[in-house]
């Protein structure tokens, strides 16, 4: 992993962050997170992936189900959002990601070898050769809870007190 500071207007700051062959997407991001203190932030990106676990949420059944990329591919889009919540409050939910204070929720595009287009909620995905990814703070902290109806975790938009 290797970032860089690219913008910074008062305490906001937008950096480029650079994951290097191997590392793991999901992870690497939460470590850079809670490294630099980041609480609220967007994510984009692209770069390529050797394997990846995808995910998708059925609102009917309210079941998260997986699945399985095992092949080179490029990423074609991702997206998502760094925010905080209290340890042991995503319930386990594979839709959020993070030990601690940072929580990590990415959705990918990825393109296959055979020109069809995959995507969903990243699991986690093995980056190969490189992803490069632009990380936006918001002006404040975002938080994430647990949403009783939908059994996800969800973001709160609350305002600052």
């Amino acid at each position: 992993m290797r970032y860089r500071i690219i913008e910074q207007v008062g305490a906001r700051r937008k950096f480029v962050l650079v994951l290097d062959m191997g590392e793991e997407v999901t992870e690497t991001i939460t470590q850079f997170a809670e490294k630099l203190g980041v609480t609220g932030a967007s994510i984009t990106g692209i770069g390529a992936l050797s394997m990846a676990r995808l995910g998708w949420f059925n609102p009917a059944t309210k079941e998260f189900r997986e699945n399985h990329i095992d092949e080179q591919a490029e990423v074609l889009a991702i997206s998502g959002n760094i925010a905080t919540g209290e340890e042991g409050h995503d319930h386990g939910h594979p839709c959020v990601h993070g030990d601690g204070n940072v929580k990590l929720h990415v959705h990918i595009v990825l393109g296959c070898g055979d020109a069809t287009v995959r995507g969903g909620h990243l699991v986690s995905g093995w980056v190969a050769p490189t992803m490069e990814l632009i990380i936006e703070e918001a002006e404040t902290h975002l938080t994430r809870g647990l949403d009783v109806e939908t059994g996800l975790v969800l973001l709160e938009p609350r305002h600052p007190d």
